[in-house]
């Protein structure tokens, strides 16, 4: 057993170590990172806001295939670029960077669990992997509007200046149609000025404090986006202004049994929870006492993430500028450091949005 560099976290810092490097076996697969990326939910757990075991995390990203176990599929030949899906929608055993070591390594073992339940895609041999960081938030984004798209919005409201936020904005015309009107609100001004300077911004830039001032067109339909400590009240929020008919996808996490008054009685979380990896299809909706359609999801399906990697693929110039941090693992960690200290999101003087890692900058040639 040989040894290869990863991110490591403890419970007192992050750095950059050596993982034993293991031999695969019967119905495993060893995978070397081209790209990957740093997601909300890495955030949270590097702030200790979950408490997710794995000491290496990291579940977007782009990988080429090195070794392979006995009984795997043929396709999975050394050197086939994959994704990874990181949900798995009935084995919770399998949750890429969160129960089971991440992608940002420079090896990752996938278990048999993650070949037999169809969680390793094959990508074109052309597929850009700089983009790997937008691959799975996007098809997150594909998800909720695919999902969205069934209530005829004429007005998306995007909750969350993050990247699934950002994405969302930027593929709902694709997605949603050429006349759906955005409003996308931000937690901070430094997030509403960054989106004002960008290429592709919404129709209308709210603060948090405007959501309750604004008009919209009927029907509205909401994407919450926010991490899991500020989605009940972003959730309100919305509740409070929008009109008969809103439908709500709450993509953001949820602490255990989170409710609000606004829908008593109502297990947010579990409600969340009922749509896991794209399964059921059609997604589980629910219709509140007051009219509202509420629904939500964890992962995503394999067909999402394709979805995602052929509009990457159309038009990566659309989206690319999102990846606005782009370094290696040392750098990685660096900036995983301070996102762990702090709970701002301004690293080297500028706002970030999605890091990009590149992990094997061999193997990317």
């Amino acid at each position: 057993m040989t040894g290869h560099r990863a991110i490591i976290r403890t419970s007192t810092t992050v750095a950059v170590g050596t993982r034993p490097t293991a031999t695969p076996g019967p119905g495993e697969l060893s995978i070397a990172t081209l790209y990957a990326g740093l997601c909300g939910t890495d955030i949270q757990m590097l702030r200790g806001l979950r408490d997710d075991p794995s000491p290496v995390i990291g579940h977007e990203g782009i990988a080429r295939v090195v070794t392979a176990g006995a009984g795997v599929p043929d396709w999975c030949a050394p050197g086939t670029l994959v994704a990874v899906n990181p949900t798995h929608p009935t084995d919770p055993g399998f949750l890429l960077g969160h129960n089971v070591e991440g992608l940002l390594q420079e090896r990752t073992l996938l278990p048999a669990a993650a070949l037999a339940g169809g969680m390793v895609l094959p990508l074109p041999a052309a597929t850009d992997v700089s983009l790997a960081p937008l691959l799975e938030p996007l098809a997150v984004v594909r998800y909720a509007l695919t999902e969205l798209r069934a209530f005829a919005p004429r007005t998306l409201l995007v909750v969350g200046d993050g990247t699934v936020g950002h994405l969302a904005v930027r593929a709902a015309c694709r997605w949603l149609g050429e006349d759906v009107r955005v409003a996308l609100v931000h937690h901070t001004p430094d997030g509403r000025a960054f989106s004002r300077a960008g290429p592709h911004h919404a129709d209308l830039l709210l603060g948090a404090g405007e959501l309750a001032t604004a008009r919209w067109d009927a029907p509205v339909t909401a994407l919450v986006a926010t991490p899991r400590d500020a989605t009940v009240a972003a959730l309100e929020a919305v509740l409070a202004v929008a009109g008969p008919g809103l439908a709500v996808d709450i993509v953001g996490g949820l602490p255990p049994g989170a409710s609000t008054p606004s829908l008593p009685g109502l297990d947010l979380t579990a409600l969340r929870a009922a749509n896991c990896g794209g399964i059921p299809d059609p997604a589980s909706i629910t219709t509140t006492a007051q009219g509202v359609r509420l629904f939500g999801h964890r992962g995503v399906a394999n067909g999402h993430l394709l979805d995602a990697a052929a509009e990457l693929a159309r038009d990566p110039e659309h989206y690319r500028d999102l990846i606005t941090h782009d370094t290696d693992l040392a750098g990685a960690a660096r900036v995983m450091r301070t996102l762990a200290g702090s709970r701002h999101r301004v690293i080297d003087g500028r706002r970030l949005v999605k890091l990009g890692v590149r992990v094997n900058d061999r193997e990317q040639t």
